[in-house]
């Protein structure tokens, strides 16, 4: 893994096990947990209860608590690497086809397509996605291939592999993805076949990771494009735009909350994972699969509010 230089203002890592534990109690004690994803039947069966926490040094070094080492569905926290691989493909071209801006409507929404001419507001709503997807599976021809050897090679966990269970369900129950990937494909903003893109994308849903995993992943955006072999991924502006936008539209449309509670930029999933990013210093990624209405872990998202708080370790 790369070491950044330099020497953090906050207290040693080393209370980043015992913050965990604590944060753990606490949340073990917390009622209402929310629901799991039944839209997705794969799934409805997850226990609520379920938590687990990591933390990723910039070294690689990785702490963590309860169901950390748990793979769980990663769902649309993939979004995340997708977007980071095609932008480092295609640069700045990649924003003539998908916004930047908080969308204000579910995930899965087909209200702004229409009167924005196919063109999704971000990369993290399942039209941006799509999107994404395209376009990387134009330059690999296999965008989830691409996606997951990445993530293997990040976590430095070779057995990271598709939920073909996960992947099947989504596509028994694709219909509104369909819809907007066929919508935007008459707008000419999707270049390959919508039924193909549908495989790559349930497939790059599908994926399945611990926190542990998705934590030493998300480590290039810590460090400001920089790869865990030292290799640079992104230009450090690239980073800066890709947690920009995780901290305006990761969150669906409760990013103004998140912002408001943890003061990080994170992406969720519904499978119940929440990634999140301290710029320079660590990242982090928090799993409890009951959600709330707008589709966030209530616990992950508790337990991130908890371990700013309590470290001071916020861009803000």
């Amino acid at each position: 893994m790369a070491i950044m230089p330099g020497k953090s203002p906050y207290p040693s890592s080393q209370t980043f096990q015992p913050i965990l534990e604590r944060i753990a109690t606490e949340i073990a004690q917390t009622p209402g947990r929310g629901r799991p994803a039944d839209y997705i039947p794969a799934l409805a069966a997850c226990d609520p209860r379920r938590f687990g926490m990591a933390v990723a040094e910039l070294d690689g070094t990785v702490y963590g608590v309860g169901d950390w080492r748990q793979p769980f569905s990663t769902q649309s926290i993939t979004k995340v690497f997708t977007l980071a691989l095609d932008l480092a493909r295609e640069g700045d071209a990649l924003w003539e086809h998908v916004g930047r801006e908080p969308s204000g409507n579910p995930f899965n929404s087909l209200v702004q397509l229409e009167y924005e001419n196919g063109i999704p507001r971000n990369p993290f709503i399942n039209a941006g996605a799509l999107v994404v997807t395209d376009r990387l599976q134009t330059r690999t021809g296999d965008a989830a291939g691409v996606l997951l050897e990445f993530l293997r090679a990040e976590s430095g966990n070779a057995e990271l592999t598709f939920d073909r269970d996960i992947a099947a369900s989504e596509t028994a129950n694709g219909d509104r993805n369909a819809a907007l990937g066929h919508f935007m494909a008459s707008y000419g903003n999707i270049d390959n076949p919508v039924p193909d893109l549908l495989d790559q994308y349930f497939l790059q849903c599908s994926i399945a990771a611990s926190c542990a995993d998705l934590a030493l992943a998300t480590g290039f955006l810590a460090r400001h494009g920089i790869r865990a072999d030292g290799g640079r991924l992104l230009s450090r502006s690239q980073a800066k735009q890709i947690n920009a936008i995780m901290l305006t539209c990761g969150t669906y449309d409760a990013a103004g909350d998140f912002a408001y509670r943890v003061g990080l930029p994170g992406k969720s999933g519904v499978g119940g994972g929440i990634i999140a990013v301290v710029p320079g210093r660590c990242t982090l990624c928090v799993w409890s699969p009951g959600l709330d209405e707008r589709g966030n872990s209530v616990a992950g998202v508790a337990a991130l509010d908890r371990f700013t708080t309590l470290t001071g370790l916020s861009v803000f």
